[in-house]
């Protein structure tokens, strides 16, 4: 689809449409995406295309937070680049996946030939984040980080504000469900990496 005129969104939504007959090719995507950048598309191994409206305004304000917080202590750290939202990644499953947040240590993002970093490159992110937001169910999200770990992700945090807790997600360990709390640790993957989970809490 190509959206010519502007579209008027009264509430978030997120659709499914299977797409697996047409055999929709990795360059088809990509223009697909780029010919409609109002809208945030992914899709998932099983060739499932998932559609989601722009972010609600008060979860989009949430959503800048958690993207501010490691870039800056990236620029500073200068181990890894940070993402945001917009960066679609190329799962070794063949999923298209683009997290709220990510980081990619630079000696694997160097490693990548210049023209892989075009369009939605082929790696995972060391580190990944999502923000529990509606329409997204809660389960679909969790699927999600889990994902993320199958296919390479070191560690990874779903931000849940409303329920005032935070899952985190590590490589090779059980998720953590952590209840209110106050700093969430970058660990060994971002070593020295803290976020203020209470920021998200807040009223701007």
């Amino acid at each position: 689809m190509s959206l010519t005129t502007p579209v008027q969104f009264d509430a978030p939504f997120q659709i499914s449409l299977d797409v697996r007959s047409l055999c929709l090719s990795d360059e088809q995507f990509f223009l697909l995406c780029r010919d409609n950048p109002e809208l945030q598309i992914e899709v998932t191994a099983k060739r499932e295309l998932i559609i989601m409206s722009p972010t609600a305004s008060d979860a989009g304000w949430k959503r800048a937070r958690i993207i501010r917080r490691p870039a800056n202590w990236t620029e500073e750290d200068r181990r890894g680049i940070c993402f945001d939202p917009s960066a679609g990644f190329t799962l070794p499953n063949g999923a298209v996946r683009s997290p709220d947040a990510s980081w990619i240590l630079r000696t694997r993002w160097q490693a990548l030939r210049p023209e892989d970093r075009q369009g939605f490159a082929s790696i995972c992110p060391d580190f990944v984040v999502e923000l529990s937001r509606g329409p997204i169910p809660l389960s679909d999200l969790q699927e999600k980080m889990e994902e993320y770990i199958e296919n390479g992700a070191r560690l990874g945090w779903l931000l849940d504000p409303e329920d005032r807790c935070a899952y985190v997600y590590r490589a090779g360990k059980p998720v953590e469900r952590v209840e209110h709390p106050e700093h969430l640790s970058g660990e060994n993957v971002l070593a020295g990496f803290q976020f203020n989970f209470q920021e998200i809490l807040q009223e701007p």
